[in-house]
């Protein structure tokens, strides 16, 4: 069994009851996402392939804010497969520098595998999935879908993102409608941008529909 078959298995075992929105057909996704986005650009396979499969294998999200245990279950897993200190060194740092954070999150590492992983994870964010991603997740903290007097907070600190208990209509404008300027790369950027222009028929249609 190669070693990518082996994540795969890993992957899937830790995520079998995962919130439907961070479950392992993210992960799938995200990794389908990856090797598209790769095509187009010079980089170290492996590290993309193995980043996108581990990048959510324990999101602080779901084991009280510990961003660590992600990163430390990836670690694990890597060292038990002899994979060399180099690659795991690598993905680690992926792993630590995907995530959005509230937008104010100043990246400490930079490569182009982290540009690829972090738009192919940023692409399941918006669009038709990412809406669908948006409200089961709201759902899921029994949070209100839209309430029209709590404004959205467009300069929340990372802890108060991390924190926040908005109506699921606010975290369109606290972080998907910011996506697509974030983009890294030339494709990521290309699909974003008609991912982005479906979420705001969504939003349109949505308005309509509540104002009656």
């Amino acid at each position: 069994m190669t070693l990518l078959e082996k994540t795969v298995l890993f992957v899937k075992k830790q995520l079998e009851n995962a919130e439907g929105g961070h479950d392992w057909f993210h992960i799938e996704r995200v990794y389908k996402n990856a090797l598209l986005i790769a095509k187009e650009e010079k980089c170290d396979l492996e590290v993309v392939q193995l980043a996108a499969l581990l990048h959510d294998i324990a999101d602080s999200k779901f084991h009280d804010g510990d961003e660590a245990i992600g990163p430390k279950t990836a670690k694990n897993f890597l060292e038990q497969e002899n994979v060399s200190k180099e690659t795991i060194a690598h993905v680690l740092a992926i792993i630590e520098n995907i995530s959005f954070k509230g937008g104010n999150f100043e990246q400490k590492f930079q490569s182009i595998e982290l540009d690829i992983v972090q738009d192919a994870d940023r692409l399941d964010a918006i669009g038709a999935i990412g809406i669908a991603r948006t409200f089961n997740y709201g759902g899921f903290k029994n949070r209100a879908i839209y309430d029209p007097e709590i404004n959205p907070n467009l300069s929340m600190s990372k802890e108060e993102y991390k924190n926040t208990t908005a109506p699921t209509i606010n975290h369109f404008y606290e972080k998907l409608l910011l996506l697509k300027d974030k983009m890294n790369t030339p494709t990521g950027k290309k699909i974003a941008a008609e991912r982005h222009a479906f979420m705001e028929l969504f939003l349109n249609q949505f308005y309509s529909e509540w104002n009656g």
